[in-house]
């Protein structure tokens, strides 16, 4: 039985595991799968006419000769969150003023062209919302709006989110690029941007969210295991010393047990040395005379030095699986079995004892008992009636005993 409940416990805790882990990770695969990001990149093409030194101008001055075209084209922009994947293209410009250059305030003017021409607003990160300053852009009728990410003094970009503001192309760009075209704004020239879609990027991760959720299921995943795996153990203790206390009193039961037990010694002329009859059935062996041999309950006999360890082990017969403990009355678990029938003997088929004096009273041959049919009982006597006044082999010898009160 408890072995049985050991087993149900170890099967259960394994299944736990593993469904637990199943689960988790087909939690973990679908978290991750959810959170992905889709985002696209965005080729930035800027024109800008610098005017050329003047050759003639001295080291104290100089003049315009002429200007020289550049144009520049990168795949530096990321569309925001919300925007539309499409081109634009006009002049880039800033808020008129210096301090309004954040584009944080509804009220920021931008410096936008005249004559109704496309134009760019370029604003740089910081102090409010993408969304507000996308929004504040979009409201006086800029084509796109063109963040770039200050303060970072890197080329990393990310991917705006401006939920509310989602009919005007917006992109990000790196700081250096940004101060790039804010240094050329700032010399006035006239710089031109053409913003056309680039690469689109499929990104995997998984959320704060999920990594959360995962960390907390496989905590609790660990938590079951362990407390099965403790549970399992204090049950196999448990198991262990219930079973060493009912070996060591079964054992002292069988000691018990084997010092009851009837002890006879072989001798010359027995039945038990005659070539047909049965040998020793543990060893294996015939009898022969002065061998110490111990008859059970069962009336099986054996060599007493081979059945002892067997019965210390077993508790039964050899042969017919008889439990001697059953068989003698002996309870298994209690504290003193040295209590047992007063019948004991007659129990074994051993000779009937006298209640007063204690002596037997037949004589027995030590080969085995039988009685002789014409014995019958008067009162307190048993007399023997037409039998052979010499005993026959095999035969026992009844004694007349007369009790008196």
């Amino acid at each position: 039985m408890a072995m049985s409940l050991i087993q149900a416990c170890r099967s259960l805790a394994l299944s736990t595991w593993l469904l637990s882990f199943c689960f988790v990770h087909l939690l973990c695969l679908d978290f991750t799968v959810a959170e992905k990001e889709e985002w696209y990149t965005a080729f930035v093409n800027i024109t800008y006419a610098e005017p050329a030194p003047d050759p003639g101008a001295g080291a104290a001055g100089g003049g315009g000769g002429g200007a020289e075209l550049h144009t520049e084209k990168t795949e530096c922009g990321r569309y925001g969150e919300h925007s539309p994947k499409q081109d634009a293209r006009g002049e880039v410009v800033m808020a008129s003023s210096a301090h309004d250059r954040l584009a944080c305030d509804p009220n920021t003017k931008f410096a936008a062209p005249t004559h109704g021409k496309n134009w760019i607003a370029l604003i740089p990160k910081g102090n409010c919302t993408y969304r507000d300053k996308i929004r504040n852009a979009f409201l006086q009728n800029a084509s796109a709006v063109v963040i770039f990410n200050a303060g970072s003094n890197t080329n990393e970009t990310i991917t705006m989110p401006h939920a509310g503001v989602e009919d005007i192309v917006a992109i990000m760009i790196p700081e250096p690029k940004g101060k790039e075209i804010v240094s050329l704004l700032e010399r006035n020239v006239t710089v031109t941007m053409y913003i056309t879609i680039g690469t689109r990027n499929l990104q995997k991760y998984v959320s704060r969210t999920s990594v959360v959720f995962v960390s907390i299921s496989f905590i609790v995943l660990m938590i079951i295991s362990l407390a099965w795996l403790v549970f399992y153990y204090i049950q196999r203790f448990r198991y262990a010393n219930a079973r060493d206390r009912n070996q060591r009193r079964l054992g002292d039961a069988a000691k018990k047990a084997i010092s009851k037990l009837q002890v006879r010694t072989i001798k010359k002329g027995d039945k038990e040395t005659e070539p047909d009859f049965d040998n020793c059935a543990v060893c294996i062996e015939g009898y022969k005379p002065n061998d110490v041999v111990r008859i059970l309950p069962c009336r099986h006999l054996f060599h007493k030095s081979c059945v002892d360890p067997w019965l210390l082990d077993h508790r039964t017969c050899p042969m017919c699986k008889m439990n001697i403990l059953k068989a003698l009355g002996i309870p298994p678990n209690a504290d003193c079995m040295d209590d047992l029938p007063t019948d004991f003997e007659g129990s074994l088929g051993g000779p009937p004892t006298n209640q007063i004096t204690g002596a037997s009273d037949t004589t027995v041959n030590e080969s085995s008992v039988t009685l002789d049919p014409a014995v019958r009982t008067v009162g307190a006597l048993q007399v023997v009636q037409d039998a052979d006044p010499t005993p026959q082999e095999g035969e026992a010898i009844f004694t007349t005993n007369s009790f008196s009160p």
